[in-house]
């Protein structure tokens, strides 16, 4: 919590103030039925999905309170797990879900504050973490399938679209996806 606290200071004192938080932690762990999960890896799930997003909010929302004019945008990467999980993915899919409630809770909270709160929903972004899905990831059937996957640009696009509305205006949800990517009853 003292390094991202020192972090959100450094980002003031260099620019006077933060208007924007893209709040991007994520890691995953191989597909493992819950009883064979390492409960160091839940922690470390947790800690970087989690807790990680938490701190980096709660200290953009603080600051974004307290300067003047007050305000400011947080955008939480959620995943589309976070309404459709993959097979045995319960700490990557759990953290997912919980991002979304951290995002319905800033936005309601940062309306008084002019604090506006969206969460952007990925689906196969080719990025490191992703690439195992060129090659095949375990489905819902209990096959193992390559998955369509994108342009991480996309995702960037997406971004920098939600960032730039005046805060009187917010994309709450949105998801960008790989087109062919299996999503609809996957879970």
């Amino acid at each position: 919590a003292e390094q991202v606290d020192d972090l959100f200071e450094t980002v003031a004192e260099a620019f006077g103030r933060v208007d924007l938080l893209f709040n991007n932690a994520g890691m995953g762990y191989k597909s493992t039925p819950i009883d064979e999960i390492p409960v160091e890896v839940w922690n470390d799930i947790v800690g970087v999905n989690l807790t990680g997003s938490f701190l980096c909010a709660r200290a953009a929302f603080g600051a974004m309170r307290k300067q003047r004019p007050m305000g400011g945008r947080i955008i939480n990467n959620g995943s589309v797990s976070a309404y459709a999980p993959r097979p045995g993915s319960v700490p990557y899919t759990a953290t997912k879900h919980a991002i979304t409630g951290l995002t319905k809770t800033l936005a309601l909270d940062g309306r008084p504050y002019d604090i506006a709160c969206g969460q952007i929903d990925i689906g196969n972004a080719l990025t490191d973490m992703a690439q195992p899905m060129t090659v095949g990831v375990p489905q819902a059937n209990g096959s193992i399938s390559a998955e369509a996957v994108m342009d991480v640009q996309r995702v960037a696009d997406a971004v920098v679209h939600m960032a730039s509305l005046p805060l009187d205006a917010n994309v709450l949800f949105m998801t960008v996806m790989a087109t062919k990517m299996p999503f609809v009853g996957r879970g």
